[in-house]
């Protein structure tokens, strides 16, 4: 790791590494000095004791929130004519001893950020029973996302575990919890998957507040892809399928996507509809490229495919590490194509903060994918 990195003669910790990332991905997405330093500021509250933790130490906890255990992830937003979204997801009871205490840690980092920016947390806590039980299982209990807005105030939203009250009870919270929030014929509505890993909620200043469904596909193929939108209007198969391929670098429509599987994302805003008004695919593609520099030339062609600037992701992983896209896969996590109702389409790139481990490039055999049937 670079003094350039960390700050010449500094100590790198997890809050001086992630802070100094944000403030430079905040120059990249057009955030004043000033917002982006009170950004930096939150992100340290929110982590809390372990943003102070020396990066020569371990991470503090095995969370899955990134491959190399780092509780902070962050993420560009993009659509057409527009600088793109800032946005950072962060584990804030990372440094808990139990998933029960990580959970109330989080909680309490909420109600905090509620306090402080005036919003309510109705709608999380009329949940807790379902997702923050006193015995929790499963591997989170709660991460917050924070979209990095001009102003120094934030749209907030947490993320949920369906399986805290057993994997096997899933599909029942999730349903539970649509219930609870409104959205009576909506898990109906949800195309079939292998599971559910998040709900999400959007709360505070939202022009529409989302609930969020997360399915799990595996072994997901572009014609399949295709087919997850349950939006009416949705959009065209042939235009998330050609997203698919892109960002998988799969051809055939036998060939699916063998290791880490597909993401969809179901939003429901309207609780008079049974359908939802948003739809997100996510692909992994640090595990269908051999290194970054693969990864971003794949998402530089969808980025320009839909009108967008790729420039500002470009100059987005060198605010994070001064290491070349070919030394490394997963600087690059996830790429993702949304919709939403009355709005143009946006690709979103998540990308990971590398605090703890950089993952060697992958060799050829290892990105082969699976052909399904």
């Amino acid at each position: 790791m670079s003094a350039a990195t960390t700050g010449a003669g500094e100590a790198p910790t997890l809050g001086s590494l992630t802070g100094g990332q944000l403030r430079r991905l905040g120059a990249v997405a057009g955030l004043t000095a000033a917002d982006a330093e009170t950004y930096a500021g939150v992100l340290a509250d929110s982590l809390g004791p372990v943003a102070e933790r020396p990066l020569s130490l371990p991470p503090p906890n095995r969370t899955f929130l990134s491959d190399d255990h780092t509780p902070v992830e962050f993420s560009l937003s993009f659509q057409p004519d527009a600088a793109p979204a800032l946005r950072v997801l962060l584990e804030p009871g990372c440094g808990a001893d139990s998933l029960a205490r990580e959970g109330q840690a989080g909680l309490e980092a909420v109600r905090a950020m509620a306090r402080r920016w005036n919003f309510s947390t109705a709608a999380l806590d009329g949940l807790r029973d379902l997702f923050l039980p006193s015995s929790p299982h499963g591997p989170l209990a709660l991460w917050i996302a924070l979209e990095l807005e001009p102003g120094g105030v934030p749209k907030v939203k947490v993320y949920l575990n369906p399986a805290a009250r057993g994997a096997k009870r899933s599909a029942q919270t999730v349903r539970e919890a649509l219930d609870r929030l409104g959205h009576r014929r909506a898990f109906a509505s949800l195309p079939a998957g292998s599971g559910y890993p998040f709900l999400a909620l959007d709360l505070g200043d939202w022009e529409e507040p989302r609930a969020k469904v997360y399915v799990r596909h595996e072994n997901l193929t572009a014609g399949q892809a295709g087919r997850l939108s349950r939006m009416t209007p949705g959009p065209a198969p042939a235009a998330v399928e050609g997203f698919f391929r892109t960002v998988a670098g799969i051809g055939p429509d036998t060939t699916g996507l063998g290791r880490r599987p597909g993401l969809s994302c179901h939003a429901f805003t309207d609780t008079a509809s049974a359908r939802p008004s948003g739809f997100t695919l996510h692909i992994p593609v640090r595990d269908y490229a051999r290194h970054d520099a693969e990864a971003l030339a794949r998402a530089s062609r969808v980025l320009r495919d839909h009108g967008m600037d790729d420039s500002a992701l470009v100059r987005a992983l060198g605010a994070l590490t001064d290491r070349r896209p070919e030394d490394g896969v997963g600087l690059i996590a996830y790429l993702a194509l949304a919709h939403q109702r009355g709005r143009p389409p946006r690709v979103t790139a998540y990308l990971s903060s590398e605090a703890y481990a950089v993952r060697p490039p992958a060799p050829e055999a290892v990105r082969e994918p699976v052909t399904v049937g």
